[in-house]
């Protein structure tokens, strides 16, 4: 191959890098381009290797040819890099450009569980009469549980509460919040107003009204000359604040060990309106809570005179009361979490 015809060679060379150092799409591109005009088996590369068959004169002269068009094809494609890189950044700042005049995306926010809400309002209501919160403990002594309330071991009443005991020392998760009583009396003295929410255990069959742990609200109030004509105003307006201005009430005879008299209060039914369906058995009425006056006796075990004061304490299922209020029919959903049930309390 002599001079001219390799001169001619290497200006066609020139001439296709550049159309393809132009074309590159991309970086990527761009150096498949690079390494195959100029690389070690590169077209430019080949070519030069065939200088020894020159004669020494023309050597020099095809040399700088050569070195002439690898630093135009060079220089073309550190132009077209920049420009394929700053095409790069004007894209990604395009992308993320962000719109500060933009309403702000929705942030989902959790909300209140129906049962703590239920106690929330339980509170609010009787925290307008100043009725103050306290707490007891869950694991709580037979004592206190059981014998202070007017339970003694072999009461019959005791078949009521299907206990669950934790150590051979007779200590039980507690059957009841009634216990708090106890504490409330021996820590504070009268005139009490007292709320005990908390959460109870007992052995039972979980089923659509029944849980083996659950959820109470316990009320006390004790004073001089306190009535039952008290107790039924108190729950009158507690029923009115929870289901409505217009829902009759009433007592009923009922019975607990620690209270004497000791009444169910029901409310007229929420879902037929007393007109008598079956959620309230046809009868047109729902039980939501038992009552009644204080037992001397308990008085006494709660270091308060009988003789001097009075009081009377009323207990509600939170779960019952929160199956009313929104219509659920079956207590086990509310301990499930499922969001898909949860989420309609928002």
């Amino acid at each position: 191959m002599d001079l001219e015809t390799m001169t001619a060679q290497l200006e066609r060379l020139r001439a296709d890098a550049l159309v393809a150092v132009e074309g590159a799409a991309d970086a990527a591109a761009l150096e498949q381009v690079h390494v195959s005009f100029l690389g070690r088996k590169g077209a430019i590369t080949e070519i030069l290797r065939g200088i020894a068959g020159l004669d020494a004169a023309d050597r020099p002269r095809i040399g700088a040819v050569a070195n002439d068009v690898r630093g135009a094809v060079e220089a073309a494609a550190v132009v077209r890099d920049e420009a394929l890189r700053a095409a790069e950044l004007e894209s990604r700042l395009a992308a993320e450009t962000v719109d500060v005049t933009t309403p702000g995306r929705r942030v989902a926010r959790g909300s209140r569980h129906p049962i703590a809400e239920t106690v929330a309002a339980i509170d609010e209501v009787f925290g307008r009469f100043g009725f103050v919160v306290h707490e007891g403990p869950e694991i709580e002594d037979d004592v206190t549980n059981f014998q202070m309330l007017n339970i003694p071991a072999d009461h019959p009443a005791r078949d009521l509460w299907a206990t669950l005991y934790v150590d051979i020392d007779d200590h039980l998760l507690r059957t009841h919040t009634s216990p708090g009583q106890i504490r409330v009396m021996r820590e504070t003295r009268p005139p009490i107003r007292a709320l005990l929410p908390g959460r109870c255990f007992r052995y039972e069959a979980v089923d659509a009204s029944h849980a083996f742990e659950f959820f109470q609200v316990e009320g006390l109030m004790v004073d001089e000359g306190t009535s039952l004509a008290d107790l039924r105003g108190l729950l009158d307006e507690f029923a009115h604040a929870l289901f409505g201005a217009a829902r009759a009430t009433r007592f009923r005879p009922g019975y607990y060990p620690f209270t004497e008299p000791s009444v169910a209060f029901d409310v007229e039914c929420v879902v037929c309106d007393g007109g008598g369906c079956p959620a309230c058995g046809r009868t047109g009425w729902m039980t939501i809570l038992g009552a009644g006056m204080v037992h001397p006796v308990v008085l006494r075990y709660g270091g308060i005179d009988p003789e001097r004061y009075q009081g009377f304490a009323f207990g509600m299922g939170v779960e019952r009361i929160a199956m009313l209020r929104h219509g659920v029919h079956d207590l086990r959903l509310f301990m499930e979490n499922d969001l898909r049930f949860l989420e309609q309390f928002r």
